[in-house]
């Protein structure tokens, strides 16, 4: 019985959830925490996604959980828009987001290994919300309400 209880104790002290990861911190904002708003995040895969105003805009950034360091993306973040809603593929190819310019939210998609800012909504005639890509990054599924309702949306890789 004590050899029982003995065994109960040690897997539940080595399998205990959730584990925590201690990320750095950066007073300069160039890892992950830093003095700068982070939020909205969502993980996939070892890629970890979220918005910061560091840079004085909702920008998106990219965190490598495996190398734990930010990761440039080049052509993504602009002066003039609030991006929203970020989501990234497991591989870390693919980012989606909304992004408001001067009022007009539309949902975007980047390419990270062609370095390609793509908006998948310019000539969608309605409002946008709440993107977000499947694991492969073939597929994005968001909210519009071109029907005079919010009605769900999905695109196929095929379609942009």
């Amino acid at each position: 019985m004590i050899v029982a209880i003995a065994l109960v104790v040690f897997f539940l002290s080595s399998f205990s959830y959730p584990r925590l990861m201690t990320l750095p911190y950066d007073s300069a904002g160039r890892s992950l925490n830093s003095p700068y708003t982070e939020h909205e995040p969502q993980v996939a895969g070892d890629y970890l996604v979220f918005i910061s105003d560091r840079n004085g805009s909702q920008d998106v950034y990219l965190y490598d959980l495996v190398s734990r360091k930010l990761l440039d993306l080049p052509g993504l973040n602009s002066v003039d828009s609030v991006a929203s809603h970020p989501g990234v593929s497991v591989d870390g190819r693919y980012l989606v987001f909304a992004a408001s310019h001067g009022g007009d939210l539309d949902i975007y998609r980047y390419d990270r290994q062609v370095r390609r800012l793509q908006n998948l909504t310019a000539s969608l005639d309605a409002e946008v919300r709440n993107p977000t890509i499947s694991g492969d990054g073939n597929k994005i599924a968001f909210e519009s309400n071109a029907n005079g309702q919010w009605d769900i949306v999905l695109y196929d890789r095929s379609d942009f």
